[in-house]
């Protein structure tokens, strides 16, 4: 008798072994869930495109929008485990974590990491010739309390947390209106309908370039090498205001180790192209490769970060 259990272990194992080799036998699924033409969607889109072409098979990115991304975010969640739906969000993936009281999904338990992709500078944007610097936007808010707003890509959502540790930074009272996703967000800061709003640099770069839209500061933490000459918002004079924004990658929990692995080193493969590198790069990417446990442990300090941000700016969401 041990000598077949021993012999069915070595089985299993084998199977393992050849599932992993022939992966992908067939196009995969990547959920995205925002627009179209939003930040995580155009490095999605880069970073994609080159694991297809190192895998050999059509990766094809779904936009699925949805009550703060739940929706796409849940989808992976309930998928068959088997590395043929698998998951691109951001960090608004621990935000959600922390927002929504049943989402539908546990975001520690339902997933396993393949690796984080990128950080991304999160931008302030405004109207064009509105404010000469981000001082003077907050003296105009603090001259009208309540009457100034904030655009996000929806409740609970990155920017959603951006705009209100902002708020509370610099002791504003700023109102946050929720929109679709960023590309409706965008239309409204250049509309007027909202004063401005915190976006992932590649979603805004060409609005910026062609003179629809300014840019005042970088969110993050330092600032970015495509940007140097754009203020933080903390060297804006703001203390305790930076969040950073990333883009990660995900398969439903189950999924075989073998076929994380793989996916794992053929996406950190992908970010290390130079043609690849360069498209992120022009957009503001930074590559953040990690391994598929480091990621899980990256993300379960991220949830908890934005959990004490939750809790103290009583972001609430129905």
């Amino acid at each position: 008798m041990p000598r077949l259990i021993v012999a069915l272990g070595w089985l299993v194992l084998a199977s393992t072994g050849v599932s992993a080799q022939s992966y992908p036998t067939k196009p995969i699924r990547v959920i995205v869930p925002f627009s179209a033409g939003s930040g995580t969607d155009i490095v999605a889109r880069t970073v994609m495109e080159q694991v297809s072409q190192q895998l050999g098979q059509p990766i094809v990115v779904e936009n699925r929008v949805g009550a703060g991304g739940t929706l796409g975010i849940g989808a992976v969640a309930k998928a068959d485990p088997d590395g043929y739906m698998l998951l691109i969000q951001s960090t608004s993936f621990a935000v959600v974590a922390t927002t929504y009281s049943n989402p539908g999904y546990d975001s520690r338990k339902d997933f396993a990491g393949i690796t984080a992709l990128v950080s991304l500078p999160n931008v302030l944007v405004v109207q064009p010739n509105k404010y000469k610097a981000l001082k003077d936007l907050v003296d105009a808010a603090k001259a009208s309390p309540g009457k100034m707003n904030y655009a996000s890509a929806g409740a609970g959502s990155a920017a959603h947390l951006n705009g209100e540790r902002f708020r509370m930074a610099t002791g504003t009272q700023i109102q946050h209106i929720p929109y679709k996703g960023g590309p409706e967000g965008l239309a409204a800061v250049m509309s007027g309908d909202c004063d401005f709003y915190f976006i992932p640099l590649p979603a805004a770069r060409g609005l910026v370039a062609g003179g629809k839209l300014a840019i005042l500061a970088v969110s993050g933490s330092a600032r970015s090498a495509q940007l140097p000459d754009i203020p933080t918002t903390v060297e804006a004079g703001f203390p305790n205001s930076e969040y950073d924004f990333w883009v990660g990658f995900w398969a439903p929990k189950g999924t075989p180790q073998a076929i994380v692995d793989r996916l794992n080193a053929e996406t950190v493969k992908a970010l290390q192209n130079p043609a690849t590198k360069a498209k992120l790069a022009a957009s503001g990417g930074d590559p953040l490769p990690m391994k598929p446990a480091e990621f899980d442990n990256f993300v379960g300090k991220e949830i908890d970060v934005n959990a004490t941000l939750v809790k103290a700016s009583g972001v609430q969401i129905n």
